[in-house]
């Protein structure tokens, strides 16, 4: 389980395809510390499990399964990437909860810099779209966001110039793909409406109406 909260970006030193999918070796500083193999981190919003460490990288691997249903394959040797250890017992949870699960790829429809906020306008397709909500939370590349704006296959989101500095969004732009997870509450309720188990007659017209 993470946060969303992204604690440094390391640079890719080495993608390796194998039969498995990819081996993928990050530079890194401050996620090494405390970190052991078999432990896990979120690199750009993705759960990957580690398998080997060095003095200053981590090596992890990805499945094929990840690989088709994330931004992987366009990863490129000294991109950065956000990353993010799993949360520890007793830390403060500032984000939201991200399981490192990726729900799908969305793309930058508009990208608008400002002073006090940069508005990323992301298109992503109606069966991840309907899961976003007005004020929700979004974990775009691992970065715990609100939804200023829902629309049908799209959304929008506003960056604070912490986040814009701190992570590789400054580096996007339009036409970039980016990782998505959806809200896990608003998942577990999506399923429960489309599996017809809904208690009382609930509907999901009824939740859109109370706010969710």
């Amino acid at each position: 389980m993470f946060t969303g909260l992204i604690e440094e970006t390391g640079l890719l030193l080495r993608r390796t395809l194998s039969p498995a999918g990819f081996t993928l070796e990050i530079e890194a500083d401050k996620v090494l510390e405390g970190t052991r193999i078999g432990d896990s981190i979120a690199v750009n919003g993705v759960c990957l499990t580690v398998v080997d460490m060095g003095v200053a990288s981590f090596t992890v691997e990805a499945v094929k399964e990840t690989v088709e249903h994330s931004t992987i394959p366009d990863w490129r040797i000294g991109e950065p990437l956000n990353l993010e250890r799993a949360l520890a017992v007793g830390d403060r949870f500032g984000g939201h909860f991200v399981q490192g699960h990726i729900d799908g790829v969305g793309t930058i429809k508009n990208l608008v810099k400002g002073r006090a906020e940069t508005k990323i306008i992301i298109s992503c397709g109606s069966e991840i779209a309907r899961y976003i909500v007005y004020k929700g939370s979004i974990a775009i590349d691992g970065i715990s966001l609100s939804v200023a704006k829902a629309g049908s296959d799209n959304f929008t989101t506003s960056i604070i110039p912490h986040t814009w500095v701190n992570t590789n969004l400054n580096r996007r732009e339009i036409g970039d793909r980016m990782n998505l997870e959806t809200d896990l509450i608003a998942k577990y309720v999506g399923n429960l409406l489309q599996r017809g188990n809904s208690p009382s007659g609930l509907t999901e017209d009824d939740l859109r109406r109370a706010g969710f």
